[in-house]
């Protein structure tokens, strides 16, 4: 039975729930940003792109070189349930739907034809039905393996359809330049510029061993696998998480130990939030500190039992801060709190201490309500 891999990914995807939301910002340079001076772009319009505005780039950056541009800080709550919207769709064609992230996803229609058609058509329907219930752009490429899909997707941008059939492959990798592959960073493809590789069609000319020489046996293999648009790489419709966390660089260095508390307690929340939504349990808590002069440190405790109660999460990580010495007259830059040890959430050890229905109501306000509505106090204060 021949494969077939579908790939999706949302065009420009945070600034385009911004402008869902927000129609006055349609055709408008829109960057999703962090603040300045430490944040970073999230997504650009392709209105902002014209002015060389990409992902990753530096907020101080983006607004060197479009002044004039719309800056909106991220709404990740909202783009998880936009999310969530485009994902329903997809599983409605496979179950094997892997994301990648909130904007992307691979499927594998292998097999699907007997219910839905073949899979042009199902690419069709998809591509048809995301922006008629989302009103969101995507782009759709469709190929023998992840990585065409991939490629495919990405030719396809903004909001095409691209299908690439296996005797088409070679063709439609040939003209690609050598970084649009999986694994060419800036430093494999200046080597390769070095050597007077610019496109696949190039690196395909290259002989196994001599690949092999430059890049040692596996990075050797792998380039030259790739360059033949080769990828067994399946595509797998539940990630087994291993930990869960989340950090936040400041614009501001902090240095009141009392904010720093507090912030560890917000960070352990959005934590939690992602634990239960994923009914797992956690007994290993962690902490991650990073200082102005670039010092990181990180702590970590494990717990008798697993849990998803934040207020014990939240009180473990102020916890470890006690074992974390800071440098004199250091303020702290950097914040992350994780869990690790998970375990699906099947049964819940109740704590003896604290009513776990504590734990349940805050979880639902702040479901309800935005990650804001609840936050936990100072349990030492007076």
């Amino acid at each position: 039975m021949p494969r077939w891999i579908l790939h999706v990914d949302m065009d420009a995807f945070y600034a385009s729930v911004e402008e869902l939301d927000h129609p006055e910002l349609r055709g408008k340079p829109v960057i999703v940003a962090g603040p300045e001076p430490r944040g970073v772009v999230a997504t650009a319009s392709y209105a902002a792109r014209q002015f060389g505005v990409r992902s990753g780039m530096p907020t101080t950056q983006a607004k060197r070189l479009c002044p004039h541009g719309i800056f909106l800080p991220p709404r990740f709550d909202r783009y998880e349930e936009m999310a969530q919207k485009i994902r329903a769709i997809l599983s409605e064609y496979t179950p094997l739907v892997e994301p990648v992230s909130l904007d992307e996803a691979f499927l594998d229609l292998s097999g699907s034809e007997l219910l839905y058609g073949p899979p042009e058509r199902i690419a069709e329907e998809i591509h048809m039905r995301i922006p008629k219930e989302t009103n969101l752009s995507c782009s759709v490429g469709v190929g023998p393996n992840k990585l065409v899909a991939k490629l495919a997707s990405d030719a396809a941008k903004p909001g095409g359809l691209k299908i690439v059939y296996p005797e088409e492959v070679q063709s439609f990798l040939d003209q690609l330049p050598v970084e649009k592959l999986w694994g060419v960073g800036p430093k494999t493809a200046a080597r390769l510029e070095e050597k007077g590789v610019r496109t696949v069609y190039d690196l395909r000319q290259v002989p196994l061993g001599l690949l092999r020489s430059w890049f040692g046996p596996k990075g050797g293999e792998a380039l030259w696998q790739l360059a033949r648009g080769l990828d067994e790489t399946p595509v797998v419709p539940v990630r087994e998480s291993k930990s869960l966390s989340h950090e936040v660089t400041y614009a501001q260095d902090i240095f009141a130990k009392e904010k720093v508390e507090a912030e560890l307690r917000r960070l352990a929340l959005l934590v939690v939030d992602r634990l239960r939504a994923e009914r797992l349990l956690a007994q290993t808590v962690q902490i991650k500190v990073r200082f102005a002069d670039f010092t990181t440190c990180t702590r970590q405790t494990k717990l008798p039992e697993p849990t998803d109660q934040a207020m014990i999460v939240a009180a473990e990580a102020v916890g470890l801060l006690s074992r974390v010495q800071i440098p004199p007259g250091q303020g702290v830059r950097l914040l992350g709190v994780g869990v690790a040890d998970l375990v699906p959430a099947t049964f819940r050890p109740l704590p003896l201490f604290l009513d776990p229905k504590l734990g349940d109501v805050l979880c639902e306000v702040r479901q309800k309500f935005g990650t804001d509505a609840l936050r936990l106090g100072n349990s030492s204060s007076k």
